[in-house]
């Protein structure tokens, strides 16, 4: 049902730009699907109302009043349809990620999970990182306060762009209930690895289906086809591409799967790690820096030319190894990353 905020609610409006619901967008859909399930009851939300702008309002869960935005060009969006809703509604505070619209009138926070743009050419294609050169770095300096989810990303903010470390405040991503450990592997799944995450130079599926092939596996990849060669390699190799999947199937996979390869070359979070560890599934990673921290020392590291005798040693360490990754999993949870969201609206209102 699609609402317009307004009538006699006195209190601030935080309005949202949730144009990622199901839109399939991995990590920021995720994001931003969790923390609007999480923010009404968040300590201190009562003090605020929450609408999100969407082409999905059936996916806004209850506690937030849905605005009904239809898109037909991204540009276009950003530039003219979404500046002009957000000036009927009159918020007091809006959240972006990433990038802010034009005109903007009301204060504004804005999410930035990594800056892999700014990293290796090969990691991103060339008009995308024009793009995000050019927007990213003005909204970080514009809005009130940036949010991101890793100590390692608030660095490259302060380092890359001169982001006051004031001005930045660290909310990490958590681990949706959907990811839990059952008792048991499913009955008669043969064994495989598991990779989760674009298909892109960036996450490096390639170095995951080596692992594979050195280890006699299969490797299941879960997540979209950014890059079509890419995949099509993947596929010419014998991995077996899932695409997009819903979270309890994506959560039956981490479950049964030897163990999660993740090899990516550059991340502000690495939300598949916990997600792996809830589930009880062990993890073995390239000792990226964000990857790093996530894990804290429950993971196997590994560089990525040698994936597949981390592997063997998570298998051998399994029982160590899946304890510690269920104890790490705890420390993430989306009610804590609404809470420290909702402290820095708080802060940004005066309230």
């Amino acid at each position: 049902m699609t609402a317009q905020p307004g009538g006699s609610d006195e209190r601030p409006l935080v309005v949202i730009d949730a144009d990622v619901l199901g839109r399939h967008r991995t990590g920021d859909e995720t994001y931003v699907a969790n923390l609007l399930r999480t923010l009404p009851s968040a300590p201190g939300a009562d003090a605020l109302r929450f609408a999100a702008v969407t082409r999905h309002p059936e996916l806004v869960p209850a506690g937030i009043e849905a605005v009904l935005l239809p898109t037909a060009s991204q540009h276009l969006r950003m530039a003219v349809t979404l500046p002009l809703a957000l000036r009927r509604l009159r918020p007091a505070l809006a959240h972006f990620q990433y990038a802010l619209p034009p005109g903007l009138r009301c204060p504004a926070v804005v999410t930035i999970h990594d800056l892999s743009f700014e990293g290796e050419a090969a990691l991103m294609p060339l008009a995308d990182r024009i793009v995000f050169r050019w927007a990213v770095p003005r909204a970080a300096r514009r809005a009130r306060c940036v949010l991101t989810v890793s100590e390692r990303t608030k660095r490259d903010l302060q380092e890359q762009y001169g982001i006051p470390a004031e001005h930045i405040a660290v909310t990490p991503n958590g681990v949706d209930p959907v990811f839990t450990r059952l008792p048991g592997p499913t009955e008669g799944v043969a064994p495989y690895l598991l990779f989760v995450g674009a298909i892109q130079a960036r996450k490096d599926p390639l170095a995951a289906l080596v692992a594979a092939e050195e280890l006699g596996l299969p490797l299941v990849v879960v997540g979209p086809e950014k890059d079509a060669a890419l995949a099509a390699e993947l596929r010419r190799r014998g991995a077996d591409l899932r695409g997009y999947v819903e979270r309890a199937e994506l959560a039956a996979l981490y479950r049964d799967a030897v163990a999660l390869v993740f090899p990516s070359r550059f991340e502000g979070f690495g939300l598949p790690l916990i997600e792996a560890m809830a589930c009880g599934t062990p993890v073995v990673a390239v000792p990226e820096p964000a990857l790093l921290e996530v894990a804290g020392g429950a993971a196997v590291f590994a560089g990525p030319d040698d994936l597949s005798a981390g592997v063997r040693r998570a298998l051998d360490q399994r029982e160590s190894i899946v304890a510690a990754g269920l104890r790490r999993a705890q420390d993430f949870s989306w009610e804590r990353t609404a809470a420290l969201t909702v402290a820095v609206y708080r802060k940004a209102l005066g309230l």
